[in-house]
This record gives structure tokens, sequence and C-alpha cells, in this order.
């Protein structure tokens, strides 16, 4: 049997990172965590260090921004997955470097996720979002480190609780707004589905140098269509609000940084459709991970609804 890559995780106790390390243990690769002495003082953060040593993860004392920390780290493993926040994504630069200068690494998986910035229509409005994660991208590729990009879309967790309705916690009961003409489709995928695909793509030469794009069957709809499912499962009918492009447009103008980022991500997806526009089989560099691994089970979309029936 061959024998499994060595894991490096960076961001461990974030949202994503926290996933992608327990999938990594769950598929039997020895795996190891950045850990910044600060983490130990958040209480949350305690109980994720926890779990991750329970589960066999090895920590290793660290941070982006400490060479001879990333050096030491980088120098144990095989393949380094990367899931800091946007905001940090050229933190990875001095990673970059180091894992050029190892050379033996196999793999590497920077903090992209979400939607490819390649393909996104969005550039000139979100505030360098998706140029961040393009620019580290372009450096991976100039620098020829062997990597793999995950564009997972949007997570579960993010606008699907409320319908993709901007300041709700919860799915409405009565009216719904809907975006544009409620044909674009979206992407929605739960975090450990995301993390599960991640660590099955790290070892797989079909994914050396190539964009996964997840679009697992179940989990690809348009609004009306998701209005239609949570109709179905509420036993009534919605009343439909319409909004324009240009009447979406107006809002994202006149609401302020950050607030406004929600509604500008419902305008990519919802009004440009930057998630499923693209062929991905006509894409020289993209692969279709949900066709790639048949075998993962993953949450459907009918199935995340179902837990916001209670």
């Amino acid at each position: 049997m061959e024998e499994k890559s060595k894991v490096l995780i960076i961001g461990a106790t974030g949202f994503l990172g926290f996933h992608l390390a327990q999938a990594s243990c769950n598929f039997s690769h020895p795996t190891f965590a950045l850990i910044r002495d600060s983490t130990s003082s958040s209480s949350t953060k305690l109980d994720k260090l926890r779990a991750l040593s329970d589960a066999g993860v090895q920590f290793l004392k660290g941070s982006l921004d400490d060479e001879a920390s990333l050096m030491e780290a980088v120098n144990q493993v095989d393949v380094v997955i990367c899931a800091v926040s946007s905001k940090q994504a050229l933190d990875q630069k001095l990673l970059i470097q180091i894992i050029k200068q190892n050379g033996s690494i196999k793999r590497f998986i920077p903090s992209e996720f979400g939607l490819d910035p390649d393909k996104v229509q969005i550039s000139n409005m979100d505030y360098d979002f998706y140029a961040r994660k393009a620019e580290i991208r372009r450096l991976v590729e100039a620098e020829g480190i062997p990597y793999t990009i995950i564009s997972c879309n949007f997570f579960m967790s993010y606008l699907l609780p409320s319908l993709v309705q901007p300041g709700m916690k919860v799915p409405p009961r009565d009216k719904v707004t809907i975006f544009g003409d409620g044909n674009t489709k979206g992407v929605f995928v739960k975090v450990s589905d995301v993390a599960d695909f991640t660590i099955s793509a790290l070892d797989d030469p079909r994914t050396l140098n190539k964009v996964v794009y997840l679009r697992p069957e179940g989990n690809v709809y348009s609004m009306n269509e998701l209005v239609e499912i949570w109709e179905c499962k509420i036993g009534k009918k919605l009343e439909k609000n319409y909004v324009s492009e240009e009447e979406l447009l107006k809002k994202i103008e006149e609401t302020p940084y950050p607030d406004n980022m929600e509604l500008i991500f419902i305008y990519s997806a919802f009004i440009k459709g930057d998630q499923t526009y693209f062929d991905i089989e006509a894409s020289s560099n993209g692969v279709d991970g949900s066709k790639l691994y048949p075998q993962l089970k993953h949450t459907t979309i009918s199935e995340f609804l179902d837990t916001l029936l209670e």
C-alpha cells in the first residue's frame, strides 16, 4: 500500500482549517497543524485543539510571519494546505518562498476555496477580495510550485440558512426576495464535504496543477428553485419580490463597506452567474471534483434545508 503524504494544515483552528485537519486524519494522513502561541488564549480554539489532538493531529508552533518556524514545519511534510481568510491571503508569500526553497513539497493547496478568482466578473467592486487570491495563484505558478486549487463556491453556512435573504438568519415563512430573474444557478457545499474533497485531491495526479471545481449533485440551484424546495418543505407559497440587477447594484452602492459584501456576493453568484456560467470540462486547467470522487457522500441543499424546519 502506498504511503500517505504527510500534511501540514495552516489555519487549523479556523472555520475550514479545522475540518481539513479532521478530514486529513480521517483519510489516514499523518497530519500536522501550525499553531500560534496566542491560540491557547481562546477557549473556543482550545476546544478545537483538544478535538484535533484526540484525532491525531500533531501541533507545530509557528506562524505565517515566522520564517524559522515555517521552514521547520514545511521540512517535515509532503503537502501544505493553507486555510487562512481572504484578508490574510497575501500573508502566504513567505510560505511560498519557503516551499520554493524546500523544493520537495509534492503539493501546495493555497487559501483560495470559494469562487475561482480568475472566473469572477466583479473584480472592480469586491474591494480586492478576489484580487488577493489571484495574486497568490500567479505567484505559485511563477515559482513552479506543484499546486491544486479548490474552488468550492459558497459554504452552506453562508447565505443558505436565510435562503439568500440579506440580513436574515433564518429562512422566510411569508415573503421572499429574489434577485434578477431568479434563474441563475449558485452552488452551496457543506464545509466538511469541502474538506473531504480537498483531502481526496491532494495525492491525486489528476488534480496536479489543476483547479478542482465542486458542483455536487443536489447542490446547484437557482433562487427560484431554492424557494420552490423550501415552499414544498413548509407546505406554503411565499410572496415573491423580484429585485432587478439595476436595483441590486444601486443597493450595493448605497450600502457602506463591509456591509455591502453580502450583496456583492449575491450579485456575483445569482446575477452574473460566476459559479456556473462556464463549462468546467472546457477549461484547460479545470477538473470536476464531483465527478472525480463520486464515492464521497455529501450533504445536499434539500438535506440542509431539512435542518432549518425546526
